[in-house]
């Protein structure tokens, strides 16, 4: 690494580093742990704001409580409450002309005096947007302009030297995180919708997909009847890819499944003849069936369990489909 001028490393313990290291995490902790024993009805209101919003939650802040605000609004969108990050200095350079009558201003600043936002409230004001300010100082020209004010004051940073936003930017944060979790509750969201804001990532997929979705169907689907030979079955077997079949009775309810693992065992019991015999001598009788309206990520759970590979879809006792765990995985379930 090239510094622009020559820096020795000081001489520490693992010891030492290891008790500085966990310093800062107790600080950053005890901060936590102190705002959530002073917030109030506050909070309650911002949350109320959040969740009738009719437009967008602006989110502005510059410096490191900028990078904070990026994250909440990030968060906020993902709970289903719109918003959009506004850097405080582009916008009093012309991108406030994104800010709307039904909008909502979130602004963050740890000494609450930050110029570039300060600048931009009046434009808020004309337009009657609201505003909720998070700052470490209540007295600040921010909060005394703000419609409600979120107290995100600390003792001190959690840098060694005291410095670095650290613990004021981790309680920032939090406190979007906790405002944006009250929101959720008065919006009524639950994790259907909540997976409809991710449908790209793994976590839309847990929420979203569903066996329906996975499942071999059709000709596709392992079928064999229980009075079939085994050599029969054995073919199902290998020309559909599953290393399974499902096996029914005569009204096509499902008897059971028969595996590449019950052919060893089975050959291994009764010899080469064992092919001409029925494969309801072979099969296994208490197969893993899942429905085929369940989601992916409970097929996941269930495989993982009882260390099958393959699972019968079911409707009405009757095989509708099957899905195997590399279907799942392929589909980033997992």
């Amino acid at each position: 690494m090239n510094l622009p001028y020559e820096r020795e490393e000081k001489k520490f313990s693992d010891e030492d580093m290891l008790a500085a290291g966990k310093k800062v995490l107790h600080k950053e902790a005890e901060a936590l742990t102190s705002a959530a024993s002073r917030i109030g009805n506050e909070f309650v209101a911002a949350a109320h704001l959040l969740s009738r919003c009719k437009g967008r939650v602006v989110v502005s802040g510059l410096g490191k409580s900028g990078h904070v605000g990026r994250k909440t609004a990030a968060t906020f969108a993902s709970l289903g409450v719109p918003a959009f990050f506004l850097h405080a200095t582009e916008g009093a350079h012309g991108d406030l002309g994104m800010v709307c009558r039904q909008d909502l201003g979130y602004f963050l600043s740890n000494s609450g005096e930050t110029r570039e936002l300060i600048n931009i409230i009046p434009y808020f004001k004309r337009l009657g947007a609201p505003i909720i300010a998070v700052t470490g100082n209540v007295n600040s020209t921010l909060a005394k302009e703000a419609d409600i004010v979120l107290n995100s004051h600390v003792e001190s940073e959690a840098d060694p030297l005291g410095l670095a936003p650290t613990t004021s930017t981790t309680l920032q944060m939090a406190i979007g995180d906790a405002v944006a979790g009250m929101a959720t509750l008065l919006l009524g969201l639950g994790k259907e919708d909540f997976a409809l804001f991710h449908p790209g990532g793994s976590i839309g997929k847990k929420l979203l997909l569903r066996v329906s979705d996975l499942m071999a169907t059709g000709d596709k689907l392992p079928l064999t009847k229980e009075s079939a030979l085994v050599r029969e079955a054995l073919f199902e077997i290998t020309s559909k890819g599953f290393g399974a079949t499902s096996v029914v009775d005569n009204d096509g309810r499902l008897s059971g499944i028969f595996t590449d693992g019950d052919l060893r065992r089975f050959l291994e019991k009764e010899g080469v003849q064992g092919l001409d015999l029925p494969v309801y001598m072979a099969m296994t009788r208490t197969p893993r069936v899942i429905s085929p309206d369940s989601l992916a990520a409970e097929a996941i759970r269930i495989v993982e369990e009882w260390e099958v590979s393959a699972l019968i879809a079911v409707e009405n006792d009757r095989p509708v489909g099957m899905v195997h765990i590399h279907e799942i995985l392929k589909a980033g379930v997992a």
